[in-house]
């Protein structure tokens, strides 16, 4: 008889698989947006969701739906080389470069900093790095504990101490949200300005990770059949969503309600802070710090655990799962230490470079039966939208690097050339020019087989 998760399995895979997603990103950048946004909140509220909740989710189904065994199975629909280097470039990304020394870096900021004098910030950052990192890395050497600790604890403790915070505000608003001035770059386009402060979340290149994780898990309750699965993952990723997008809208109105008592902050940490010892008074601390300790430290083992199974995957004669386990770990920690603003500043260039690869990819593994998953639609499509990506990643680089490289005069060109690229979609209308060739192209080739 095939076996289907039941809606009790269907809540537990959902609960993983938002332990896995909600961390760092999820937290600091709706609030700031709130903040941003102003009175125009509800159309930047809609574009944060679609980078943030919506695709994500797909990049689950993707890889649930195609039945590819990870990342690097999927990726290489374009080509077997490009499938190594997508999937290590993203691994990377949402590893040891960027989002798991963020999480450390984050929880320490928003919810340590504070309590300790300016002089002893980096002694205690280091402390506090060594001890999180510790946690990290005992749960991650037990992956099959993974379920039991993300869905089942840490997730309950982390909602309960994010819903204190959450009511307090709603309770007591510092302003209506439609009486808050919003700052001069979301007058205008807040809805596309929404859209790419949701890469910060990594959430859409952390759902092609996730994939085979969730897809492992919902086989490893009993259910074989790929259509099940595949079901299974969109059933459990449209649970997680909802519940990820209830908690943004919240987050952004505090933020955007906050603008009553605060003027807009530095970052959502900063804002978070702010708002928690407003509210909450000598507890707010306490209260934000172990919220954000628990939401960074289930996404870090999440991360951790993804990046070891699937290096260990794609170099089986390298290094076992516990070294990947322990390099990844080491290397994030001496990471984090850089401080939270240089981690941020470092990675929206990888972000303005990947986000469109991953998009692309993920919208041609759900449409592949249309063109039957033909490799040269993929690759015109990721060709064209690599391309135009590249000058989305001059563009976000620090000025000193662009002046260095006379890169400045590259994207003053891209800017004229290609459409969108002021609102960070230059790769929008190349890609759907590669789409139309490769299409012309499998068309063409399944003309001439059928004579």
């Amino acid at each position: 008889m095939e076996k289907k998760l039941s809606r009790k399995q269907t809540i537990i895979v959902a609960s993983t698989l938002f332990g896995m997603f909600f961390g760092a990103g999820n937290l600091i950048f709706p609030v700031h947006l709130g903040q941003l946004a102003g009175s125009n909140t509800l159309a930047a509220t809609i574009g944060f969701i679609v980078t943030a909740v919506t695709i994500p989710i797909l990049g689950v189904a993707a890889i649930g739906s195609t039945h590819s065994d990870g990342l690097q199975d999927l990726s290489s629909r374009v080509s077997r080389g490009y499938g190594y280097f997508f999937t290590c470039l993203l691994y990377l990304t949402i590893g040891p470069f960027f989002a798991i020394p963020r999480c450390a870096t984050t929880s320490f900021t928003v919810g340590v900093s504070a309590l300790v004098p300016g002089a002893n910030q980096k002694i205690v950052l280091l402390f506090f790095s060594v001890m999180f990192f510790a946690a990290v890395l005992a749960f991650s050497l037990k992956p099959q504990g993974i379920t039991i600790w993300i869905g089942r604890i840490i997730n309950p403790v982390f909602l309960v101490f994010l819903g204190i915070l959450v009511v307090a505000a709603m309770i007591h608003p510092g302003a209506a949200v439609s009486a808050v001035e919003p700052v001069e770059a979301y007058k205008n386009g807040a809805f596309f300005n929404g859209f790419i402060e949701g890469y910060g979340t990594m959430d859409a290149i952390a759902g092609l990770a996730f994939g085979i994780v969730v897809v492992d898990i919902i086989r490893s309750m009993g259910v074989e059949k790929d259509g099940d699965i595949a079901a299974g993952v969109l059933k459990s990723g449209i649970y997680t969503g909802l519940l990820m997008a209830l908690i943004y809208v919240l987050t952004i109105v505090m933020g955007t309600q906050s603008r009553g008592l605060f003027p807009v902050s530095e970052n959502g940490g900063v804002a978070l802070a702010q708002i928690s010892g407003h509210y909450l008074g000598s507890i707010g601390s306490v209260v934000l710090a172990l919220t954000i300790t628990f939401a960074c430290l289930k996404t870090a083992i999440g991360l951790v655990t993804s990046c070891s199974e699937t290096f260990v995957k794609m170099f089986p004669k390298k290094l076992s799962y516990n070294s990947w386990v322990c390099c990844i770990t080491a290397f994030s920690l001496l990471v984090s230490n850089i401080g939270l603003s240089k981690i941020i500043e470092y990675s929206i260039p990888a972000l303005m470079f990947i986000y469109p690869l991953a998009i692309t990819l993920i919208i041609l593994a759900l449409t592949g039966k249309l063109f039957d998953h033909d490799t040269c639609v993929y690759r015109w499509v990721t060709g064209f939208a690599m391309f135009a990506a590249v000058f989305d990643l001059f563009k976000t680089l620090p000025a000193g690097i662009q002046s260095a490289l006379m890169l400045d005069r590259l994207t003053a060109l891209a800017a004229k050339v290609l459409p969108f690229f002021n609102i960070g979609l230059g790769w929008l209308v190349p890609s759907v020019i590669g789409l139309v060739i490769g299409l012309v192209i499998h068309k063409r080739h399944g003309y001439i087989s059928s004579k």
